[in-house]
C-alpha cells in the first residue's frame, strides 16, 4: 500500500504565496516521475508541473515563472512553491507519482484545496 498525502493548501490573497507538500509512504523501492495536477470546479484536471527523479522539470504555461516544483528523494516528498497567486489558481491540487512498490504503478493523493481570494 502506497499513500500520497498532500498538505499546505489554504486561503490566500491574490499576490500571495503557498507551499504545497506531498509525502509518499509505504513499502516504496523508488519513485520515478512526480507531478502536481489541479482541478477547478467544472473543469478537467490539468497538469501544473512535473519533475523526474533526476530533477528535470516541466511547467504549464499558465504557471511558468510563478511556480517551482522540487523533490527530496531522501524523504520521498514532493513540493510546489507557488508565488504571485491569482484567483484563477483556485483549485484542488493533487499529487501524482510513479512508484515502485513491488509493481510499478501511478498513485494519486487525496488533494488539497487552494483558494485565492481577497
Amino acid at each position: 500500500q502506497v499513500l500520497l498525502v498532500e498538505s499546505g493548501g489554504g486561503l490566500v490573497q491574490p499576490g500571495g504565496s503557498l507551499r504545497l507538500s506531498c509525502a509518499a509512504s509505504g513499502r516504496i523501492s523508488s519513485i520515478n516521475d512526480m507531478a502536481w495536477y489541479r482541478q477547478a470546479p467544472g473543469e478537467q484536471r490539468e497538469l501544473v508541473a512535473s519533475i523526474i527523479r533526476g530533477g528535470r522539470t516541466n511547467y504549464a504555461d499558465s504557471v511558468k515563472g510563478r511556480v517551482t516544483i522540487s523533490r527530496d528523494n531522501t524523504k520521498n516528498t514532493l513540493y510546489l512553491q507557488m508565488n504571485s497567486l491569482k484567483p484563477e489558481d483556485t483549485a484542488v491540487y493533487y499529487c501524482n507519482a510513479e512508484v515502485k512498490a513491488g509493481l510499478l504503478s501511478y498513485y494519486w493523493g487525496q488533494g488539497t484545496q487552494v483558494t485565492v481570494s481577497s
